[in-house]
Protein backbone atom coordinates (compact mmCIF):
# COMPACT_ATOMS: atom_id res chain seq x y z
CA UNK A 1 0.00 0.00 0.00
CA UNK A 2 1.21 3.47 -0.88
CA UNK A 3 0.32 6.40 1.39
CA UNK A 4 0.66 10.09 0.53
CA UNK A 5 0.71 11.75 3.95
CA UNK A 6 0.46 15.43 4.76
CA UNK A 7 2.51 16.66 7.73
CA UNK A 8 2.46 19.86 9.83
CA UNK A 9 3.74 23.01 8.15
CA UNK A 10 5.30 24.24 11.39
CA UNK A 11 3.52 23.36 14.59
CA UNK A 12 3.96 19.65 15.32
CA UNK A 13 0.78 19.61 17.39
CA UNK A 14 -1.17 19.91 14.13
CA UNK A 15 -0.27 16.28 13.43
CA UNK A 16 -3.34 14.02 13.37
CA UNK A 17 -3.65 10.63 15.03
CA UNK A 18 -4.29 9.02 11.64
CA UNK A 19 -1.14 10.56 10.18
CA UNK A 20 0.86 9.42 13.21
CA UNK A 21 -0.35 5.83 13.02
CA UNK A 22 0.36 5.47 9.30
CA UNK A 23 3.83 7.02 9.53
CA UNK A 24 4.78 5.04 12.65
CA UNK A 25 3.75 1.66 11.23
CA UNK A 26 5.23 2.13 7.75
CA UNK A 27 8.02 -0.06 6.38
CA UNK A 28 9.39 2.53 3.94
CA UNK A 29 9.36 6.33 4.23
CA UNK A 30 10.24 8.42 1.19
CA UNK A 31 11.24 11.84 2.45
CA UNK A 32 12.81 15.08 1.22
CA UNK A 33 14.78 15.47 4.46
CA UNK A 34 15.68 12.41 6.56
CA UNK A 35 16.74 14.62 9.48
CA UNK A 36 13.41 16.44 9.80
CA UNK A 37 11.59 13.11 9.39
CA UNK A 38 13.66 11.67 12.23
CA UNK A 39 12.47 14.54 14.44
CA UNK A 40 8.89 13.90 13.30
CA UNK A 41 9.14 10.22 14.28
CA UNK A 42 10.39 11.19 17.73
CA UNK A 43 7.54 13.68 18.11
CA UNK A 44 5.00 11.01 17.13
CA UNK A 45 6.11 8.84 20.05
CA UNK A 46 6.01 11.84 22.42
CA UNK A 47 2.57 13.13 21.36
CA UNK A 48 0.71 9.88 20.78
CA UNK A 49 2.73 7.17 22.50
CA UNK A 50 2.74 5.30 19.19
CA UNK A 51 5.77 3.04 18.79
CA UNK A 52 7.69 3.36 15.53
CA UNK A 53 8.38 0.35 13.34
CA UNK A 54 11.96 -0.71 14.28
CA UNK A 55 12.52 -2.24 10.82
CA UNK A 56 11.57 0.90 8.93
CA UNK A 57 13.79 2.22 6.15
CA UNK A 58 14.13 5.92 5.32
CA UNK A 59 14.84 6.73 1.66
CA UNK A 60 16.00 10.21 0.68
CA UNK A 61 13.57 11.32 -2.03
CA UNK A 62 13.83 14.82 -3.48
CA UNK A 63 13.27 16.44 -6.86
CA UNK A 64 16.71 15.71 -8.31
CA UNK A 65 16.43 12.03 -7.30
CA UNK A 66 12.84 11.33 -8.38
CA UNK A 67 13.61 9.69 -11.71
CA UNK A 68 16.65 7.80 -10.43
CA UNK A 69 14.79 6.30 -7.46
CA UNK A 70 11.62 5.39 -9.36
CA UNK A 71 12.45 1.76 -10.32
CA UNK A 72 13.58 0.86 -6.79
CA UNK A 73 10.49 2.37 -5.16
CA UNK A 74 8.08 0.76 -7.62
CA UNK A 75 9.75 -2.59 -6.95
CA UNK A 76 9.24 -2.14 -3.19
CA UNK A 77 5.59 -1.23 -3.72
CA UNK A 78 5.02 -4.25 -5.96
CA UNK A 79 6.50 -6.42 -3.18
CA UNK A 80 3.72 -5.07 -0.95
CA UNK A 81 5.85 -2.83 1.27
CA UNK A 82 3.82 -0.30 3.27
CA UNK A 83 5.31 2.89 1.84
CA UNK A 84 4.75 6.51 2.89
CA UNK A 85 5.59 9.63 0.88
CA UNK A 86 6.33 12.72 2.99
CA UNK A 87 7.32 16.26 2.15
CA UNK A 88 9.58 18.22 4.48
CA UNK A 89 6.32 19.86 5.55
CA UNK A 90 2.80 20.17 4.21
CA UNK A 91 1.13 18.11 1.51
CA UNK A 92 3.33 16.02 -0.80
CA UNK A 93 2.97 16.67 -4.56
CA UNK A 94 1.87 20.29 -3.99
CA UNK A 95 4.96 22.17 -5.22
CA UNK A 96 6.91 19.16 -3.89
CA UNK A 97 8.29 15.88 -5.30
CA UNK A 98 6.11 12.87 -6.04
CA UNK A 99 4.45 13.44 -9.43
CA UNK A 100 6.44 10.79 -11.32
CA UNK A 101 5.82 8.19 -8.62
CA UNK A 102 2.11 8.97 -8.27
CA UNK A 103 1.67 8.75 -12.05
CA UNK A 104 3.24 5.28 -12.10
CA UNK A 105 1.31 4.08 -9.04
CA UNK A 106 -1.97 4.98 -10.75
CA UNK A 107 -0.85 3.47 -14.08
CA UNK A 108 0.17 0.18 -12.43
CA UNK A 109 -2.98 0.02 -10.24
CA UNK A 110 -0.94 -0.11 -7.04
CA UNK A 111 -3.26 0.44 -4.05
CA UNK A 112 -2.86 3.91 -2.56
CA UNK A 113 -4.59 6.54 -0.48
CA UNK A 114 -4.01 10.13 0.63
CA UNK A 115 -3.94 11.09 4.31
CA UNK A 116 -4.81 14.81 4.31
CA UNK A 117 -2.94 17.46 6.21
CA UNK A 118 -2.27 21.18 6.32
CA UNK A 119 -0.93 23.18 3.40
CA UNK A 120 0.70 26.59 3.61
CA UNK A 121 -1.30 27.88 0.63
CA UNK A 122 -4.75 27.20 2.12
CA UNK A 123 -3.68 28.41 5.57
CA UNK A 124 -2.43 31.67 4.06
CA UNK A 125 -5.63 32.14 2.04
CA UNK A 126 -7.70 31.78 5.21
CA UNK A 127 -5.50 34.43 6.88
CA UNK A 128 -5.70 36.84 3.94
CA UNK A 129 -9.22 38.13 4.45
CA UNK A 130 -9.79 38.06 0.67
CA UNK A 131 -12.94 36.61 -0.88
CA UNK A 132 -12.24 32.92 -1.54
CA UNK A 133 -14.98 31.68 -3.88
CA UNK A 134 -12.09 31.00 -6.28
CA UNK A 135 -8.33 31.21 -5.94
CA UNK A 136 -5.24 30.58 -8.08
CA UNK A 137 -2.14 28.73 -6.89
CA UNK A 138 1.14 29.39 -8.71
CA UNK A 139 3.54 27.72 -6.27
CA UNK A 140 7.17 28.86 -6.09
CA UNK A 141 8.04 31.99 -8.02
CA UNK A 142 10.89 31.65 -10.54
CA UNK A 143 14.29 33.14 -9.68
CA UNK A 144 14.78 35.31 -12.77
CA UNK A 145 13.28 38.80 -12.70
CA UNK A 146 11.80 38.52 -16.18
CA UNK A 147 10.08 35.24 -15.32
CA UNK A 148 8.73 36.68 -12.07
CA UNK A 149 7.23 39.59 -13.97
CA UNK A 150 5.66 37.19 -16.49
CA UNK A 151 4.19 35.18 -13.61
CA UNK A 152 2.57 38.29 -12.17
CA UNK A 153 1.13 39.28 -15.56
CA UNK A 154 -0.31 35.79 -16.07
CA UNK A 155 -1.69 35.77 -12.54
CA UNK A 156 -3.38 39.15 -13.06
CA UNK A 157 -5.07 37.93 -16.26
CA UNK A 158 -6.20 34.70 -14.59
CA UNK A 159 -7.54 36.60 -11.61
CA UNK A 160 -9.60 38.81 -13.91
CA UNK A 161 -11.09 35.72 -15.59
CA UNK A 162 -12.07 34.37 -12.16
CA UNK A 163 -13.82 37.49 -10.89
CA UNK A 164 -10.86 38.82 -8.90
CA UNK A 165 -9.73 35.51 -7.39
CA UNK A 166 -6.68 35.95 -5.12
CA UNK A 167 -3.40 34.34 -6.17
CA UNK A 168 -0.96 32.43 -3.97
CA UNK A 169 2.81 32.27 -4.45
CA UNK A 170 5.64 30.81 -2.38
CA UNK A 171 8.73 33.01 -2.09
CA UNK A 172 12.08 33.13 -0.31
CA UNK A 173 12.74 35.75 2.36
CA UNK A 174 15.98 36.54 0.49
CA UNK A 175 14.06 37.53 -2.64
CA UNK A 176 10.82 38.97 -1.24
CA UNK A 177 12.03 42.61 -1.34
CA UNK A 178 12.94 42.40 -5.03
CA UNK A 179 9.73 40.47 -5.77
CA UNK A 180 7.55 43.15 -4.18
CA UNK A 181 9.37 45.86 -6.14
CA UNK A 182 8.61 43.97 -9.36
CA UNK A 183 4.98 43.57 -8.31
CA UNK A 184 4.79 47.32 -7.77
CA UNK A 185 5.75 47.89 -11.40
CA UNK A 186 3.11 45.42 -12.65
CA UNK A 187 0.22 46.04 -10.25
CA UNK A 188 0.88 48.93 -7.85
CA UNK A 189 -2.73 48.90 -6.61
CA UNK A 190 -2.72 45.21 -5.71
CA UNK A 191 -3.64 44.20 -2.18
CA UNK A 192 -0.97 41.97 -0.68
CA UNK A 193 -0.98 39.68 2.34
CA UNK A 194 2.37 38.27 3.45
CA UNK A 195 2.12 35.22 5.71
CA UNK A 196 5.39 34.44 7.44
CA UNK A 197 6.35 31.35 9.50
CA UNK A 198 2.80 29.97 9.47
CA UNK A 199 1.74 28.01 12.60
CA UNK A 200 5.18 28.58 14.19
CA UNK A 201 6.06 30.63 17.26
CA UNK A 202 6.88 33.75 15.23
CA UNK A 203 3.93 33.56 12.84
CA UNK A 204 3.22 36.98 11.35
CA UNK A 205 0.53 38.22 8.95
CA UNK A 206 1.17 41.59 7.27
CA UNK A 207 -1.05 43.36 4.73
CA UNK A 208 -0.46 46.34 2.50
CA UNK A 209 0.41 47.55 -0.99
CA UNK A 210 3.53 46.27 -2.80
CA UNK A 211 5.28 49.58 -2.22
CA UNK A 212 4.48 49.65 1.51
CA UNK A 213 5.60 46.08 2.07
CA UNK A 214 8.81 46.25 0.05
CA UNK A 215 10.17 48.71 2.63
CA UNK A 216 9.96 46.02 5.32
CA UNK A 217 12.33 43.15 6.16
CA UNK A 218 11.11 39.57 6.38
CA UNK A 219 12.60 36.32 7.62
CA UNK A 220 11.58 32.69 7.45
CA UNK A 221 9.22 30.91 5.10
CA UNK A 222 6.85 33.20 3.20
CA UNK A 223 3.53 32.76 1.44
CA UNK A 224 2.46 35.69 -0.72
CA UNK A 225 -1.28 36.18 -1.32
CA UNK A 226 -2.21 38.84 -3.88
CA UNK A 227 -5.58 40.32 -4.83
CA UNK A 228 -5.01 42.10 -8.17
Amino acid sequence: MFYVVGTPIGNMEDLSLRQAKIIASSEIILTEDTRSTGLLLTRIEQLFGVKNNPRRRLISYYQEKEFEKLPEILSLLEEGKETVLLSESGMPLVSDPGYLLMREVIKKNIPYTVIPGPTAALTALAHSGFKLNHFVFFGFLPKRKGEVKKSFLRAEKTSDLLDGAPTVFYESAKRIHETLMLLDTVAPNAKVCICRELTKMYEEIIRGSPKELCEMKFRGEIVLVIAF
